[in-house]
This record gives C-alpha cells, structure tokens and sequence, in this order.
C-alpha cells in the first residue's frame, strides 16, 4: 500500500511543485491550504507523513504542528523559504515534535532539482518514523520557556589549548539531542564541542544563538580562525566545511572550506571527521555520530576509530532516523553503539 501524505500549503503552485515529486516518488496525496485544515483532516485519516508550510491564513504551520502532535502524532517536514525569520520558527516547530525541515522547491536558495531529491529523501525516510519513536523525539526537546534566559557563562577570552576534543554529526532528528547536549554539559566541562548538524546557511547561525541562550558553554556558530578551546561548543556553518589546522604552537583553530570535492550535505561529518583525525591526536577524541539519513560520517569514523579515537554511534532505539550511525556501525566504524542517554552520559563524563 502506498504511503499518505498530506501537503499543507497556501500556495497552490507549491502545492502542485511538492506534489509532483512527491506522487512521482509513489506516495499517494492529499492537500491541505491552511493549517486548520490540516488538523481536520488528520482527526479523519492517518497520515504517514506530513509536509507543513510555516506562514499560511487561518492557521499557521506551528500552530497546526502544535495541534496534530497532541491529538494526531504524525511525522512532519517543515517546508520553510530558509530566511533566518522562518529559521526561529522552524526550531519552534522542531521542538514541538516535527521531525526535519527543507527548503520550498524552486527557492532562490536551492535548485529546483536538489531541493526536490531532498525533499523526497526525507519524505520516505520520515514515513518509516513510527509513532512510538515520535514520542520519544518530542520528550527529549528543550521548551520555549527554557529559552530566552540568558545562562552567565564563565569568560573564554584565555586561549588554553585543547587536550581532549568531542566530535558530534547528526542530521534529521539531530537538533533536539544536540540542545540536549548543550543544556547538560557544565560550565567548567574541559573540552571544546564540535558539531556538524546538517543545516543550511541562514539556520546555522540562528541554531548556535538559541543554544548560547540555554547553555552553561559559550555556543558559537564556526567562523575562520576560531580557537578550539575548552569552554565553548562550535556549530558548523551551514555552506561551508569544518576543518581544523594546528599551529606550530600546537593549537588548533577552525578552518572554514569551501565544497571543492561536492559533498551533498555542506557542512559534511565525514569531512569534519577526517580533519580532525590529521590536526588532533586521535586518541583525545570522542567522535558521536548521531541520527540522521544517509551516510555521511562513516568513513570519517572509521578512519578515526583505526587512528584510535573513541566512537560512537546511536543506536536504533533511540534514534528518529537510523541511517547515518547503522551505516558507520555496518561499515566497523563504532567501538561502541548505544542509545543516546547514554551517549550523553559519555559526553559528560569524557
């Protein structure tokens, strides 16, 4: 039987764009204008998979999420325009239980043709989500009244190199584990965080200031020449790669690069991986590679665990989407695969 998704969009050219890749793909459709109808039709069929506009008349896209994860938990994509007003929505919407976000097909900000294969991409993956696991997902999330209370952080300003350094990639599902990450660690944790998140270039920014406000570590969006130093957690900048280089010192700052070899996902893990394992001493890493589609990462984790850092891969039962940790475990890349609490508890306590 073929899939069911539902496509909430005012925009009746977007309505037919998403619909076209997505009948193609072998889903079958319906459409929703608003988010008031998106919520009626939900209480009346179950829905595999869910794509939600964010500014719509009647009823916007969070306020539907908010409605459909309560009575009808399904798992849905946010479509957003990826402008940094739609990135704090998005975030909203993620923390309310929607699983992943893409750009609109046909953005300025996106070619029509590798928009559509990410939008089909993360549509089939999303309409495996089972229901169980979406409660899972939207447990673990930080709320809206966590936010907006600055943390008093203690001062970054002496640059102390780094002896021991954490790796972390993760794609879909991946925001609401790092915010946890970010909340846990304390304020005097001995290790610089670094991340790759799968995330365009207006939401990288946006995503490092709303963990700066919830975490007892400085969260900095990657920027060239930032010293990698204890203190602070690093969030790769979405449209370029995460590298390191290492001074004659022995410190080693960010290296922002360009996508010279086509990598799909800009930043890439595999590529913040690989770096790390020629600018730091494997052994003093910790390389996390969390949930996500696809396989970005698993070669980067395996060259690190054959150097002799420390890996981990989350395991099915936590992860929302079980493809870029399985693949890094298929590929013997993992010392460890464990559920993402207790990667937590590894992180904290490294």
């Amino acid at each position: 039987m073929d899939k069911k998704v539902l496509i909430v969009d005012d925009s009746a050219l977007i309505r037919r764009e998403l619909g076209k890749l997505l009948s193609g793909a072998g889903f079958e459709l319906d459409y929703a204008r608003n988010g008031q109808e998106a919520v009626e039709k939900t209480q009346e069929v179950k829905f595999d998979v869910i794509t939600m506009d964010i500014n719509m008349p009647v009823m916007d896209g969070l306020s539907a999420v908010k409605i459909i994860m309560k009575k009808a938990p399904t798992p849905i994509i946010m479509i957003s325009s990826l402008t940094q007003g739609d990135a704090d929505v998005t975030f909203e919407a993620l923390n309310y239980g929607a699983v992943d976000f893409v750009g609109k097909p046909g953005t300025i900000t996106l070619k029509v043709k590798e928009s559509g294969e990410e939008i089909v991409s993360k549509v089939k993956e999303a309409s495996s989500i089972s229901k169980n696991r979406l409660v899972i997902r939207k447990a673990g999330n930080v709320t809206k009244s966590n936010l907006g209370n600055k943390v008093a952080k203690k001062s970054t300003s002496r640059i102390v190199k780094a002896k021991k350094v954490v790796l972390i990639g993760s794609s879909t599902g991946g925001p609401g584990l790092i915010e946890q990450i970010a909340t846990s660690v304390p304020s005097d944790y001995p290790h610089p965080i670094c991340v790759v998140q799968h995330m365009p270039e207006a939401f990288t920014s946006k995503f490092a200031q709303r963990l700066d406000k919830i975490s007892n570590l400085n969260v900095i969006e990657a920027k060239q020449n930032e010293p990698v130093t204890p203190g602070k957690i690093i969030i790769g900048h979405g449209g370029h790669h995460f590298h390191f280089k290492r001074k004659a010192s022995g410190l080693v700052s960010v290296k922002l690069s360009p996508n010279t070899m086509k990598a799909f996902f800009v930043p890439s893990v595999d590529e913040m991986f690989f770096s790390a394992a020629k600018n730091f001493n494997p052994k003093d890493i910790l390389a996390c590679e969390l949930t996500g589609i696809g396989d970005d990462g698993s070669n980067g984790m395996l060259e690190l665990k054959n150097k002799g850092a420390y890996t981990i891969a989350e395991s099915k039962e936590t992860a929302t989407i079980y493809g870029m940790p399985r693949v890094a475990f298929e590929k013997g890349g993992t010392i460890e695969v464990l559920p993402f609490p207790k990667i937590l508890d590894k992180i904290v306590k490294f």
